[in-house]
């Protein structure tokens, strides 16, 4: 996506114009300065969005593939224990590692999640936004 240059490359004479056409001349520029950057914008966050989805993806994939070895590698390790001992023992052990891995996981992740407190910056600054800036135009709380 190219955006259009609109700079003067030849000094332009001032003073014979009125204050009024150059702060409009000002103005349009700044408006065409914006919409450009805008623009910008959106192209870089586009083509941003493309490449976490596609990260995403592959994140998934390997998910999948870890979940593979796992489950794999727990069918070994109870085939291995079932030539010792009886197989459905084996599978009962097997089966009981994963539930305390289950376990030790879902204690990590509450807390962590009991320690999340959302988004406290923002809130304080918002009630210190003046009442005729905001968009309700009611006073601060």
């Amino acid at each position: 996506m190219s955006i259009p240059a609109t700079r003067r490359t030849v000094p332009v004479d001032v003073s014979e114009r009125s204050f009024g056409e150059l702060v409009g001349e000002v103005t349009q520029d700044l408006s065409t300065l914006m919409r450009q950057e805008l623009e910008l914008v959106k192209a870089e966050l586009s083509e941003q969005a493309a490449q976490v989805g596609k990260a995403s993806g592959m994140f998934a994939g390997s998910a999948v593939a870890g979940q593979m070895v796992l489950l794999f590698l727990s069918i070994a390790v109870w085939w291995g224990l079932s030539n010792v001992m009886d197989g459905g023992w084996a599978a009962l052990i097997v089966a009981t590692a994963w539930a305390v891995v289950a376990a030790l996981l879902f204690v990590s992740a509450r807390s962590r999640w009991s320690q999340l407190r959302g988004l406290e910056r923002t809130v304080e600054t918002v009630k210190e936004i003046p009442g005729a800036v905001r968009p309700d135009g009611g006073p601060n709380r």
